[in-house]
């Protein structure tokens, strides 16, 4: 019976080992989070644009503004575009991740270019147009702008006596000839195929340094998010290491006991004593019953814990009934508090084994409890002989066990003790005091 409901209790911890993430699963990072980051540059590029704009006093502000948000809402959408392409190289090394960026972040910003020019080109007509009104500015049969500029007078033409100065007035009456004497200066080249590609190409360098930058802040939250996931993985495999070294601690305890039983067991049948051999069969099976319920790994009650070695006590007192004496001294409200199972199991058998076994008189193994400014203090205590020097090396592996499993459980904030004393022999447990939640609430309910 034991080792199959010890084969039943192992495969809790399953679900534990599969919720920690291999090495090599692919991190993320969420498309809230990339969006936003998204949103935030283009908005700080809108404003900026924007503001400059208004100081270089540019006529059709509104007009301007309105463009200028389409073609940032455009500019997102290709950037989202960005990060689809992104995210397949999103497992790679450093230096391919900043390739793809610096290669596909080109074609993306000739893009957002080539929206720009269609979106503001009606508007550049429009401004040569209202300059045009006060400029001579006019496109020659080839399309190119032009601005006609003037002629100077030359220097040797001096005012003749009685002439009046040039002023508005003459200017008015000068002769068609005199202001047909200007030069046509081109402002602007005739929108050609190269001439329009070589506009969007130098539009699209400023967005392509513009997508470098948001490329940039995407590796770096991604870096972020992996060492996160690292981190989580490192603790999950140290939670998981260590609930195996405290499986591994609890099911020693078992086949200590269990050898012992058994060999009290056969005594008892080969001394003909069939009633008190029949009374430790039901002992121990309660016994293994209570012990292999719960999860190795986890906590119990301490007034289960105190409950589980009364039923061992129990067990042993088939052995001794003249010797063995027991005393439990568990306060009320410490009986929800959360201690490693069986955690008491080796102190109480060394108490056995090294007290009642060795002596002819009885003797009394006391378990007590107690808080000490927010710590558990638990004793296990007895009146027999004290430790042999002979059995001290075999008395030192239970100890050695609690020890570990202790130190597994709360870390270095323990303290185990244990020494003769005056009359027999005590062990001493100091350890952080835990409840759960839900007891403290029903521990202050059950106080009132």
């Amino acid at each position: 019976m034991p080792p199959a409901k010890a084969t039943i209790a192992a495969p809790k911890a399953a679900p534990a080992r599969n919720t920690a993430r291999g090495p090599g699963e692919n991190v993320t990072v969420p498309f809230s989070t990339v969006f936003f980051s998204m949103v935030l540059l283009w908005a700080t590029y809108f404003l900026i644009a924007t503001v400059r704009s208004y100081i270089a006093g540019f006529e059709m502000q509104f007009e301007i503004a309105a463009r200028r948000g389409f073609v940032t809402m455009c500019g997102i959408g290709l950037t989202v575009l960005l990060w689809f392409l992104l995210r397949l190289f999103d497992t790679r090394a450093l230096w391919i991740k900043i390739s793809a960026a610096i290669v596909l972040a080109m074609p993306v910003a000739i893009a957002i270019a080539q929206v720009n020019h269609l979106v503001f080109e009606e508007l550049q007509i429009k401004e040569e147009e209202r300059v045009a009104a006060s400029l001579n500015l006019r496109r020659d049969k080839a399309g190119n702008l032009l601005l006609d500029v003037p002629l100077a007078q030359p220097a040797d033409a001096s005012p003749q006596a009685g002439d009046r100065p040039i002023g508005e007035a003459q200017a008015e009456d000068a002769s068609p000839a005199q202001n047909a004497a200007s030069e046509s200066i081109v402002i602007a080249p005739a929108d050609s195929t190269s001439n329009r590609w070589r506009s969007v190409i130098d539009i699209a360098l400023g967005r392509y340094f513009l997508l470098l930058a948001w490329a940039s802040l995407y590796f770096a939250l991604l870096a972020g998010y992996q060492a996160s996931a690292a981190q989580r993985r490192e603790e999950q495999f140290r939670n998981a290491a260590k609930q195996a070294e405290l499986r591994s601690l609890r099911y020693q305890v078992n086949p200590h006991f269990l050898f012992n039983t058994l060999n009290s067991l056969s005594a008892l049948v080969m001394t003909s004593k069939p009633k008190q051999a029949e009374e430790m069969i039901q002992s121990i099976s309660r016994f293994y019953r209570h012990s292999l319920a719960d999860d190795p790994t986890s906590d119990v009650l301490l007034a289960d814990e105190f409950d589980l070695q009364r039923e061992y006590l129990d067990i042993e007192a088939v052995r001794f009934p003249e010797r063995l004496r027991t005393s439990f001294d568990l306060p009320e409200e410490l009986a929800d508090v959360r201690v490693p199972g069986m955690i008491l199991q080796p102190l109480v058998e060394n108490s056995v084994k090294y007290a009642v076994s060795p002596v002819a008189r009885e003797v009394t193994i006391t378990l007590a409890a107690r808080e000490e400014f927010d710590r558990l203090v638990i004793t296990v205590s007895d009146d027999g002989p004290g430790v042999p020097e002979v059995t001290r090396h075999g008395f030192g592996i239970g100890l050695a066990n609690v020890r570990d499993r202790l130190e597994a459980r709360f870390g270095q904030d323990v303290v185990l003790s244990s020494a003769p004393h005056e009359g027999g022999y005590v062990t001493e447990i100091r350890i952080p005091l835990t409840r759960l939640p839900e007891q403290r609430s029903v521990r202050s309910r059950r106080s009132k």
